[in-house]
């Protein structure tokens, strides 16, 4: 049975050069917001980008008294400021949005809608990826790794613009890394997880570049899976298994041919041998790295100041 449409929602925006854009984003969340809650907030989380955001923050707090100012010491990146507001968050349910405009609030009651269904997790994707077709092909793979790590193989489709009940975040509240993925976190909660179709009315370029994409990747492979780990060993197997077989060549070969074979074939079974080994030293160091990141003890993020804050 799905259930009322009305929810008291917390809205969490990191936000990163967004100075241009925010303005308008909250204005459509003033119209939007009244329709599909009783009780709201609007939690923007500065991340210490080089413009004028958190000016632009402080301007919307004194307009609107649901919404809230974060601003963070430095910045930590969108998972961990989108970590620190859903901490934050007052209500039943949390949604997450991007700062650019790229998710339309109008188009926040389908993924309650979709709560209501008894969903814990509702994500809202794109009809269409709006980037090129090599970066569309990184982020649909980066994807496709991200949900076998959370084990919910079956959805695919994660994007920042999410709805979720704010007790998941109770699964997650000892999580101190420094290294954060948003949805891993949620998939400890729960399995109850699924995504509905959404329109991209307008987006500004991206943050993040080939390169980002895959550290992200790699973070989530070795930051929250040992299957990395798996696969040296299963590596180490394979090329234990080969060395057998060369090391049975070459005995046929000298008992046969009373020869053995040359110099370019031991240099080219060294090379294989060797690049096995360093692939797998370093998977084992990127562990290494992450263990080292988490004994230091670094926070997520550090809060500067919030501003705001008056209720709905």
């Amino acid at each position: 049975m799905v259930k009322s449409l009305h929810m008291n929602c917390s809205v969490v925006i990191p936000v990163y050069r967004g100075e241009t854009t925010i303005t308008a984003l909250v204005e459509r969340l003033a119209v939007e917001l009244p329709k599909i809650a009783h009780s709201y907030e609007v939690i923007l989380v500065n991340d210490s980008g080089p413009d004028f955001s958190w000016q632009r923050i402080q301007e919307l707090t004194q307009r609107f008294p649901w919404v809230i100012g974060v601003n963070l010491m430095r910045n930590y990146g969108q998972h961990n400021a989108t970590l620190c507001g859903v901490r934050l968050a007052r209500y039943e349910i949390t949604i997450t949005m991007d700062d650019d405009l790229q998710h339309p609030p109008e188009e926040i009651h389908l993924l309650l809608t979709r709560l209501g269904e008894g969903y814990d997790v509702v994500y809202g994707v794109p009809r269409q990826l709006p980037q090129g077709f090599w970066r569309n092909q990184v982020t649909k793979y980066t994807k496709i790794v991200l949900a076998n790590t959370m084990g919910i193989s079956s959805v695919r489709n994660m994007s920042a613009f999410r709805a979720f009940r704010t007790d998941l975040r109770g699964a997650f509240a000892e999580f101190r890394s420094p290294n954060t993925i948003l949805d891993v976190l949620l998939s400890w909660g729960t399995s109850r997880i699924t995504a509905v179709v959404v329109d991209i009315r307008h987006a500004k370029n991206s943050n993040y570049n080939f390169v980002s994409l895959v550290r992200a990747t790699l973070l989530v492979l070795t930051g929250y899976s040992t299957g990395p780990l798996r696969l040296a060993s299963l590596v180490g197997l394979i090329m234990t298994l080969f060395g057998l077989a060369i090391f049975s060549y070459v005995l046929v070969t000298y008992f046969s041919a009373g020869s053995l074979p040359g110099f370019p074939f031991l240099a080219s079974i060294i090379a294989l041998f060797s690049g096995a080994q360093l692939f797998t030293l370093g998977i084992i160091g990127e562990y290494l790295a992450h263990m080292f990141d988490r004994s230091m003890g670094r926070p997520a993020y550090i809060i500067q100041e919030t501003i705001g804050g008056g209720k709905s």
